[in-house]
């Protein structure tokens, strides 16, 4: 399968927290949902055989519909998967990280820039986001023309659950919108664009 995450959001250059809250594409992000498609029309994967699937999220449903529109795939067909959502954070969404740090100092407390989104009151914790994920990846656990448009935070778990790799490890993993991941044989392979031209 291909793993895609949303091009940037208005909240995201505005250091904004999203969560399960939305915010639009920004046009930088539409350019990086296009780079992301070009990449797996170059895998020369057949529009009939292919499936997309995102998070009914905005943000992921527009990404979705720039990437089937430049493979000549039938936007209705785009499949909604509530699983693949971004974790919940609660009352910190739309809030700048700063703002969450000096709101909640107490949940805040002894976090890193790692781990500090599963610290929110009343949002998922990782055993929450990892528990709905897992269920996601058994229901697919390997399918070669399956593109899944999800978020940062669920896409790190979900290659880590993939990949076999300790939570400490998994959070830790880079998050990319203008390339793809390929989950293949049990290796993840991240699929970037080459000089400008996927």
């Amino acid at each position: 399968m291909f793993l895609v995450l949303h091009g940037q959001t208005e909240w995201n250059r505005d250091g904004r927290v999203q969560g399960h809250s939305d915010s639009p594409l920004t046009e930088h992000g539409r350019h990086q949902a296009l780079t992301a498609a070009r990449i797996l029309r170059d895998r020369n994967l057949p529009a009939g055989g292919l499936e997309i699937v995102c998070s009914p999220l905005g943000r992921t449903q527009e990404t979705a519909r720039i990437i089937a529109s430049e493979l000549g795939f039938d936007v209705a067909a785009i499949r909604e998967e509530k699983l693949l959502k971004e974790i919940s954070l609660g009352r910190w969404e739309g809030h700048t990280n700063a703002q969450v740090h000096s709101l909640w100092p107490d949940d805040m407390a002894g976090s890193d820039r790692y781990n500090w989104f599963f610290r929110s009151p009343d949002g998922e914790t990782y055993d929450d986001v990892s528990k709905r994920l897992r269920k996601w990846l058994e229901a697919n656990p390997d399918h070669d023309n399956l593109v899944v448009v999800t978020h940062g935070v669920a896409s790190r778990i979900l290659r880590g659950l993939y990949g076999g790799l300790a939570f400490e490890d998994a959070i830790r993993l880079e998050v990319v919108r203008d390339a793809v991941f390929q989950l293949s044989n049990g290796r993840i392979t991240k699929l970037v664009a080459v000089n400008g031209k996927s």
